[in-house]
């Protein structure tokens, strides 16, 4: 019995692998890297088409804790230049208030030096992200850029606690290009 459900099978996977093109237009990550070619993005697409535009900033805990951090770093394809910074914290010090700080250097060699911190918020506006009783907390921040298009940066990323100071999670380095 198992010979014979295994032919049928063998022949179902053998018909759909014949299906299987070469055309660059159909385009598989595979294929895009093989190729060469990437698949086109519509002018509605969410950022520019070359990266590094948008970044997962993850922020872990200075002292190896459970904290953890996560910034949807986003800039909308668009001609105003701001930085979407959706930002999530979990299991820090329930009830209280935190801000996101960055610190930029453009000696881009993935390696920030950058020490001028920048307190995240609302634009120019610093905005906190506060956590509920479960040390839980979501702020949604922006920044529009004042930096010329096409400026790179290697950029890194902080949470600290409001009242203190007391830096609490941070990023690796990562790097981003201003773009439209």
């Amino acid at each position: 019995m198992r010979v014979r459900m295994a032919v049928p099978f063998l022949a179902v996977t053998a018909a759909l692998m014949g299906c299987v093109s070469d055309r660059p237009d159909l385009v598989s990550p595979t294929l895009a890297v093989a190729t060469g070619t990437q698949p086109s993005t519509s002018a509605s697409s969410w950022g520019p088409e070359t990266p590094p535009f948008n970044n997962e900033i993850i922020l872990r805990d200075v002292t190896g804790g459970r904290g953890f951090g996560h910034v949807k770093f986003r800039q909308p394809n668009d001609d105003n230049l701001t930085i979407h910074l959706d930002t999530y914290v979990r299991d820090l010090a329930p009830n209280t208030s935190y801000r996101l700080q960055r610190a930029v250097d453009t000696n881009v060699d993935d390696v920030c030096t950058g020490t001028a911190w920048l307190t995240l918020g609302m634009g120019t506006t610093p905005a906190a992200i506060v956590t509920d009783d479960r040390g839980t907390g979501r702020a949604a921040l922006f920044r529009t850029l004042t930096s010329p298009l096409g400026t790179t940066f290697d950029i890194h990323f902080r949470v600290i606690e409001q009242a203190t100071g007391t830096v609490v999670l941070e990023s690796a380095c990562y790097q981003f290009v201003v773009t439209q």
